[in-house]
């Protein structure tokens, strides 16, 4: 299992500063929040490539129903040919009370998933060259040939973790298309529940059952292990890689609101990750 580490919140400066931290700890990803309003992520990220070599980079995460396609396809193309192929997508439908209306987005969420179905199209086409052209409901994508990226170092493309309403057979078959589930389990009612490490084991039955592509698949389970008992984080991570998780990605959402919550960050970034051998 691999691990990686989202910072809450921060400028671009503080993310450099944390990437290059979390580096020389040993995490293996370094990720960060996409507003709707605020610190752009993919200055953050470009930053955080500036001053490290090793560590993979990403969003946690994308709300790509709202993102010009065309946009995200060259900010990503560029990173990661800046970065030698480190960048990690992440995508959602995102979270419309995080001011998605204040600035006029589309909040009905059957129409942001369409939006993200042919999002994703226009992407990954994108991003394997020209010609490319596209007719879908919401968008319309013409050939050019005036002056186009080069390709994304990793191919045959960026790695795509989707979020994945668990166990709903219409959100996994888009998950199932690309390289990763970020988990959303669902009560019965339609509930967000928490990820559990059974809920892992099912996940990865289901996908060894019903994907049909060779390529690599990451299953990613997040949360906050203690940083004060290394033996109970290093349990904690056996459990989830025990599961079946191929990443745990540290996240303390809650020092947000903490005076002390940017201190306390950075304590747990050089801590390092848990330590599946303790």
């Amino acid at each position: 299992m691999k691990y990686g580490f989202v910072l809450p919140s921060g400028d671009a400066r503080a993310a450099a500063d944390m990437a290059r931290a979390a580096e020389e700890a040993g995490w293996d990803a370094f990720f960060v929040w996409e507003p709707v309003w605020g610190v752009d992520a993919w200055v953050c990220l470009t930053a955080a490539a500036m001053v490290t070599s090793r560590i993979r980079l990403g969003t946690m995460l994308t709300p790509i129903s709202r993102m010009r396609p065309w946009k995200l396809a060259s900010e990503t193309a560029t990173l990661d040919n800046l970065s030698g192929g480190r960048v990690i997508l992440g995508v959602g439908l995102g979270a419309p009370e995080t001011g998605f209306a204040e600035f006029g987005e589309v909040t009905d969420r059957q129409t942001r998933a369409e939006l993200m179905d042919e999002g994703l199209d226009i992407l990954t086409g994108l991003w394997r060259g020209q010609p490319f052209s596209y007719d879908g409901k919401h968008y319309h994508v013409r050939p050019t040939a005036f002056m186009p990226p080069a390709p994304p170092v990793q191919q045959p493309r960026i790695p795509i973790w989707v979020v994945g309403a668990w166990p709903r057979p219409k959100s996994l078959a888009r998950v199932l298309r690309y390289d990763g589930i970020l988990p959303n389990p669902l009560t019965p009612e339609g509930e967000h529940r928490p990820l559990t490490p059974e809920d892992v084991r099912e996940i990865r039955a289901y996908v060894q059952a019903n994907r049909t592509d060779a390529t690599p698949f990451d299953i990613v389970a997040e949360g906050a292990t203690p940083s004060d008992d290394p033996q109970r984080a290093a349990e904690m991570a056996r459990e989830w890689a025990d599961a079946g998780a191929t990443w745990w990605i540290e996240a303390l959402w809650s020092a947000n609101e903490e005076a002390d919550g940017p201190a306390r960050v950075r304590r747990r970034v050089e801590q390092g990750p848990p330590r599946l051998a303790l």
